[in-house]
């Protein structure tokens, strides 16, 4: 029986194939394989085969079709979940003949570009699905055709409409009632109003339907001999087996893996054309069950709260849209900064585990610091961040709160009806001048800092919209933490410059931040970011080099103790007596 006619202009020869990109699309291909290999979680091997009761080894099965096998395609769009209507001139839109089955070269992957009218049920949150089947060239996939072998055909059905929540009403306003950009405001406003007496979770949750734009089609090449009772977990939900000669067919791939969420036409009234990207092709068995497992593992990290929705498509974007010779330097990079943030974390902790004195160093700076991590980790808690993110900044806050407690005596005062923290200086910090200049700097630092946070908060007011009073004072705290934290870094040097030393200087943990901001710096320049973030960048770099020249302009005092509470003339002692002890030992020796 001849194959059902296809209309005019929809298909019925080869699509003009486009020319590959040569060597450096070989090399893409090759490194984003190679990256998502490491990102997979595990392959599952196959098992061995099992034997029955009796002993004997299970039987094996095996693909019908050969690899080379021609192939004729039938791709029907319907908006019936189940197909039976094989003479339907209107629901068939592609096509194919003598597609070679698991071979790669010229004709083994088709392509079309088609334009499909929606329907008004599809507008309203209708369905649409994609029928394809498959057949051996001169047979027909229709189950009434008297010429029809159920072993020589074979079909799936998926799904090209993806429904999805619609996003909650924004639940921001202006907190003034009124703003300058009244044309925006006041339709945010309005909407928030509109919602502001419901919970985030009241209500029915409604969905939205959104068309995938690309339907790619692969046949898998699988010619693997599988036991039949011992079929691999990760194989067999997608093994369609003939129930009579026990055999499977080639397992159809609806590859959506490179088809990110912002890609999705969402269906609605104004919705007139559509254009479909269709492709059929073969893909390895390697490279089907790369792409099922990293999918599976972004399932499981979101299911864990260690991956939120869309985090998945940006990694994917990485790979697709990066170059990938600046993809494999940004990874490198990224590997030192991980390495320089570990140690600068280690030699931090070394430093003020053994710090024995507080000369020379800003007692102040340490408690702001920690006021700025808690700012940070309140904002983060606010704004539903994953509770990975959560969970580090939280130990940051326990870290900082720690250091306080190096640095200063923390105690419980339970003179009153609730027990309050009470902080006192350790000796070595208020017995010098350190606090004094420590007090000096802060003075007239908090000024600065004060109509900063003030100007930085008003204009958030005026011109930025919030979800509540408490939203805006936490975002613009964290704003200004981020924009002016350089600033709690000045006493510090304003101390380094009174005192004319650097000696009591962590600087081995300093070494390692200041190789990080390089690192930043160059982050600063190839990766897309806010200019304020990216000045934020530079401006560590100001604070770093009036350090270097600190240290270059004031040389270390060998009589002043360093963060060990030693002094370098007593290491000098030390030394000078161990080398008399030896003396006086090879002098006993001669004797």
């Amino acid at each position: 029986m001849a194959p059902p006619a296809v209309a005019a202009g929809q298909g019925g020869q080869q699509p003009q194939q486009q020319g590959g990109g040569g060597f450096g699309k070989t090399i893409t291909g090759i490194i984003r394989m190679a990256v998502f290999w490491y990102f997979a979680s595990k392959f599952f091997s196959p098992k061995r085969a099992p034997t029955d009761p009796s002993g004997a080894p299970s039987p094996l099965i095996s693909n019908l079709f050969q690899q080379g096998q021609p192939l004729d395609m039938w791709l029907y769009l319907s908006e019936h979940e189940k197909f039976n209507d094989f003479s339907s001139d209107r629901d068939l839109v592609w096509h194919e003949t003598n597609l070679p089955y698991a071979s790669w070269g010229p004709g083994s992957t088709r392509t079309l570009a088609l334009k499909y009218d929606p329907s008004e049920a599809l507008k309203h949150n209708g369905s649409l699905y994609a029928h394809v089947f498959f057949a051996q060239s001169g047979y027909s996939p229709d189950p009434t055709d008297p010429e029809y072998q159920p072993q020589a055909a074979f079909g799936r059905t998926h799904a090209v409409v993806k429904y999805l929540p619609k996003s909650r009403a924004d639940k921001r306003r202006s907190l003034l009632g009124t703003s300058p950009d009244s044309s925006e405001d006041q339709v945010a406003s309005k909407v928030a109003g509109d919602t502001q007496n419901d919970s985030e979770d009241d209500g029915p949750l409604e969905w939205i339907s959104y068309l995938k734009p690309n339907v790619t089609i692969n046949l898998v090449a699988d010619f693997t001999k599988y036991s039949k009772n011992g079929i691999p977990p990760n194989i067999a939900p997608y093994l369609n087996v003939d129930p009579i000669t026990g055999n499977y067919y080639p397992t159809v791939f609806f590859n959506e893996f490179w088809l990110l969420r912002d890609k999705l036409i969402p269906m609605n009234e104004t919705v007139t054309e559509l254009l479909l990207n269709l492709e059929v092709g073969p893909i390895s068995m390697t490279k089907w069950q790369l792409f099922m497992q990293i999918d599976q593992s972004f399932q499981i990290h979101r299911s864990y709260g260690s991956m939120v929705d869309g985090e998945g498509d940006e990694l994917k974007r990485v790979f697709l849209e990066g170059n990938p010779y600046l993809l494999g330097v940004t990874m490198a990079v990224s590997l030192l900064h991980s390495v320089f943030d570990f140690f600068a974390f280690k030699n931090d902790i070394q430093f003020w585990n053994k710090n024995k004195s507080m000369e020379g160093l800003s007692a102040k700076s340490v408690v702001v610091s920690f006021i700025s991590q808690l700012i940070v980790f309140l904002y983060l808690l606010d704004n539903d961040t994953s509770w990975m993110i959560l969970g580090s900044s939280g130990v940051g806050c326990i870290i900082e709160f720690w250091k306080i407690g190096k640095a200063m005596h923390i105690e419980i005062d339970r003179t009153g009806r609730i027990p309050m923290l009470r902080f006192r200086d350790r000796e070595s910090y208020a017995q010098n001048k350190t606090k004094e200049y420590d007090d000096i700097a802060m003075k007239y630092l908090s000024y600065v800092l004060f109509l900063l946070v003030a100007g930085s908060s008003v204009y958030s007011l005026m011109y930025e919209r919030h979800r509540s009073w408490y939203s805006w004072i936490l975002s613009s705290l964290t704003s200004c933490v981020y924009m002016f934290g350089f600033i709690m870094m000045c006493p510090q040097l304003f101390i380094n410059y009174k005192l004319k030393s650097v000696a009591h200087m962590p600087w081995r943990q300093m070494t390692y931040k200041f190789l990080n901001t390089i690192i930043d710096d160059l982050f600063a320049f190839v990766i897309k970011m806010p200019t304020l973030h990216r000045l934020s960048v530079f401006r560590d770099d100001i604070i770093f080099l009036i350090y270097l020249y600190q240290k270059w302009a004031y040389p270390v005092d060998k009589k002043r103790v360093n963060e060990f509470g030693f002094g370098g003339e007593d290491d000098a002692t030390v030394a000078s007596t161990a080398v008399d002890a030896a003396a006086k030992e090879e002098e006993k020796k001669t004797n």
